[in-house]
């Protein structure tokens, strides 16, 4: 990369160049719209990162933190607007065997490692190659994270076994819901499907999937309905995350553990977030940077690391929802 092109790049991080010509169109309808968009992000952030950390095998808070950090670094010097990054489920199903294999300690410091090799892949302007995949190819991509995100979404119908038997960890086994729990469970999400799919068909006031969120929490709590909650998945209490040297030891063995893994998830995290950047470019006609998208997911997940998050990625359904 020239100079002139870290010039480029350099002024388009910047807060001036970033924001100065979004900040001018701010009247009140847009400040509407932001807001909105903000909620639903919001709302669906949370059970979902705590979702995709009990998929990677580690704790909730973890999770968390790689939604907060994760979406505010890439929100503040992404390649586009609008896109919404955090804990996914691509990187989720990667990360559950290294966490199992070597603990969490080590996949912080797989995460730093992704974090590098993703800073590099945009300064060596590596993501202008995603115009290279194929269309078909972009659908199934898509396509594979919808069934990765529905198989993390089954465990929600799984309730301890109440004879209280023993799985192989020496904890007690979870069994599939039956009877009416079941059906109160299935009927909840149907619901929540029909809100979101005729909401748009009756005003474009109020995001489809935050007036599915409402209607039919409203509905739990006023009428009390016994069905789990996120609250009740697991304690999410917790502080700010705090600065956390990955606890590893600084051998060429560990690089050998960690590499395979960062090279894994960096690769999963760009295309990811690089298909993301052509599929919302597409639908509001405007071209982003790949080059810093790379280098924002990036530093994201560098600094994730260190701060004990589980790394993340931009987020397909999120950032269409918005």
């Amino acid at each position: 990369m020239t100079k002139p092109d870290l010039a480029a790049l350099a002024g388009r991080l910047s807060p001036a160049g970033r924001f100065g010509a979004d900040l001018a169109g701010f009247t009140p309808g847009r400040i509407k719209i932001e807001i909105l968009a903000g909620l639903t992000v919001a709302l669906a952030l949370v059970p979902e990162a705590v979702a995709f950390a009990f998929v990677a095998g580690v704790h909730p808070l973890v999770g968390l933190y790689a939604a907060f950090i994760v979406g505010l670094i890439t929100a503040l010097i992404g390649g586009r607007p609008g896109m919404i990054s955090g804990a996914t489920g691509a990187l989720a199903v990667v990360m559950v065997s290294l966490v199992a294999t070597h603990g969490v300690e080590y996949l912080f410091a797989t995460v730093v490692l992704m974090g590098v090799l993703q800073i590099m892949s945009g300064v060596f302007r590596l993501g202008k190659f995603i115009r290279l995949v194929p269309y078909p190819v972009m659908l199934g991509f898509v396509n594979g994270l919808a069934i990765v995100i529905f198989m993390a979404q089954l465990t929600q119908f799984q309730v301890p076994d109440p004879a209280g038997a023993l799985d192989a960890a020496g904890q007690v086994a979870r069994v599939w819901m039956t009877g009416w729990p079941l059906a109160m469970m299935l009927g909840l999400v149907v619901l929540t499907m029909l809100v979101i799919w005729l909401t748009p068909k009756l005003t474009t006031a109020i995001p489809a999937p935050l007036a599915g969120i409402v209607v039919v929490a409203a509905l739990v709590v006023i009428f009390g309905i016994d069905v789990p909650r996120v609250g009740d998945l697991a304690s999410i209490q917790g502080g700010l995350p705090a600065f956390h040297i990955p606890m590893v030891p600084l051998t060429v063995q560990t690089l050998e553990i960690i590499l395979p893994y960062a090279l894994i998830l960096a690769a999963i995290g760009l295309i990811e977030s690089l298909l993301t950047l052509n599929l919302v470019g597409d639908i509001v006609e405007k071209r982003g940077g790949a080059s810093q998208e790379c280098i924002a997911q990036g530093v994201a997940n560098t600094v994730t690391g260190f701060f004990g998050g589980m790394g993340g990625c931009a987020m397909i359904g999120q950032s269409i929802s918005t």
